[in-house]
């Protein structure tokens, strides 16, 4: 029973819920469509509040926008009024500076016109003038007797003895100050360049004595019917001159690369002890290639003593030869090496390249290694030589200016001369003959002699200064000085000569009388 009523409990209880759930959709829906409802109303009158304010803030824009355009707009109208402005400004302005034209042209031919009347009256003057001034100079001829043309050659005489007078003494004044500061700038150059660098004399002679242990062995030098003496003079060039003198063989020759072959050549044949003509020869060309060989050494310790590289090996072992050359005596080895000394030292006091001008006095007499074996003289042959081994254009220059034969296009060119000069006038460097001698005193007082106005002149301290006197009645002070240059010009010109000369112009003037 109670199971019943519980299942009828249960039924109940779902029929209910089942109701109540029925009901309560009902009514959630209807709340639901009237949710809906008053949702669509209220979007309806947000829509239409957004619809107002639209069209209010589009028709504000719109009148912003127009008021914009009437400013522009007006804006625009008043550029264009003040532009209108300016331009009719301009054409007034304008219109007034061409009526300003117009005036100043019509001034301007006006006083073209007065001009043109002016230049003809001063026309009509100059003329009148021309015919006064040659009146008075016709009267002026009568009177003093003189044509036009004597008496402008009297003026321009007197004016250039004036001027003679005046540029003497100015080229006086101008020179002494000139010595003043040369003489001891230079002195001061050379003075340092003598005392940095100080060679020694060397002199080297055509023949070379070479000693023998005995005397028999001339005999052998000579050799059966002179085989011997004639094979050793042929290929060597060199002549052996064999007398009295005793346990001495003489070897005479002018080339003194072949002398030195030739000593050792003999020495080695002599140490030897074997003396045919097969052997001489064998030895011969054995010395000849070690001399070829120290050539090439001799010219290395050149280039090394001097700090040069760069050199090519031919023209290295030429540079050798000058060791074997010599010129007044002088070794060209020794000179050359001594001119690059002091080349470099005046460089350096003058601040110019002193590589350079060693390497230019270095090979500035290389054309004597070779002078006997080509044609020219031994400017012509270095300056080919550097070409062809393609030396710096400073150091061609240096070699082809040295002796003056062209112009010295450099400060080291320069300075090469010099050097060459001073190398060659320093005490004992060279030898020169008494004739040689006495005939450059003989043609340094002829120079003087040839001059009008010098009475004598002596040359005095062994041709290192030439005394010229004046006649003092001919010669006046200034003319002496006139006179000193051009003798110092004239040799210059026509002498050649190591060293300096001076020149002394004396011109005094004595009076003599007798008291009885």
């Amino acid at each position: 029973m109670d199971i019943v009523i519980s299942i009828l409990l249960v039924v109940v209880g779902v029929i209910v819920g089942i109701v109540l759930v029925k009901v309560l959709g009902l009514f959630g829906e209807k709340n639901f469509i009237k949710r809906q409802e008053e949702m669509l109303e209220k979007a309806k009158k947000e829509a239409d509040k957004l619809k107002r304010e639209s069209i209010l803030e589009a028709k504000e824009e719109a009148h912003k926008v127009k008021l914009e355009l009437e400013k522009e707009k007006n804006e625009k109208k008043q550029e264009v009024k003040e532009l209108e402005d300016r331009i009719l400004q301009r054409e007034k302005s304008m219109e007034k500076r061409e009526e300003l034209y117009q005036r100043r042209e019509e001034a301007l031919d006006e006083k073209e016109e007065r001009i043109n009347k002016k230049q003809e009256d001063v026309q009509n003057e100059k003329v009148k003038v021309e015919e006064l001034k040659e009146q008075q100079i016709e009267v002026l001829e009568k009177i003093s007797n003189l044509s036009r043309e004597k008496a402008k050659d009297m003026i321009m005489k007197k004016c250039e003895e004036a001027m003679t007078l005046e540029l003497t003494a100015y080229m006086k004044e101008r020179e002494n100050e000139a010595k003043l500061e040369v003489d001891k700038r230079a002195k001061e150059m050379l003075v340092s360049s003598m005392q940095k660098f100080a060679a020694d004399v060397a002199s080297e002679q055509t023949v070379t004595v070479v000693s023998l242990p005995n005397d028999d062995l001339k005999g052998r030098i000579i050799g059966r019917e002179g085989r011997n003496i004639k094979t050793i003079e042929a290929i060597t060039g060199v002549d052996l001159i064999i007398d009295d003198t005793p346990e001495a063989v003489v070897l005479s020759s002018f080339d003194p690369f072949r002398r030195e072959i030739a000593r050792i050549t003999l020495e080695t044949l002599l140490k030897d002890g074997r003396i045919h003509p097969t052997r001489i020869e064998e030895i011969y060309d054995k010395v000849e290639t070690e001399m070829n060989a120290r050539l090439t050494e001799y010219g290395n310790d050149a280039l090394f003593e001097l700090g040069i590289t760069k050199v090519d090996p031919e023209l290295v072992q030429i540079l050798g030869r000058l060791h074997f050359r010599t010129s007044y005596g002088q070794n060209a080895l020794a000179h050359s090496l001594e001119v690059a000394h002091l080349s470099g030292v005046l460089a350096s006091e003058l601040g110019e390249n002193v590589l350079l001008a060693k390497r230019a006095g270095l090979f500035h007499d290389i054309g004597k290694a070779i002078d006997h074996e080509m044609e020219g003289s031994h400017v012509e042959i270095g300056v080919d030589l550097a070409k062809k081994y393609k030396e710096p254009e400073v150091v061609i220059n240096s070699i082809a200016s040295h002796h003056g034969d062209t112009d010295a296009k450099s400060v080291t060119a320069t300075i090469v001369a010099i050097a060459d000069a001073l190398s060659a006038s320093r005490p004992g460097a060279r030898n020169d003959s008494l004739e040689n001698y006495i005939k450059r005193l003989e043609q340094l007082e002829k120079i003087g002699n040839d001059i009008p106005g010098i009475d004598k002149t002596f040359a005095v301290q062994a041709g290192r200064e030439l005394r010229v006197i004046v006649k003092p009645e001919e010669i006046d002070d200034l003319g002496a000085h006139r006179i000193a240059r051009e003798v110092k010009t004239k040799i210059e010109n026509t002498m050649q000569y190591p060293g300096t000369i001076k020149v002394t112009v004396i011109r005094e003037t004595r009076a003599t009388d007798e008291a009885r």
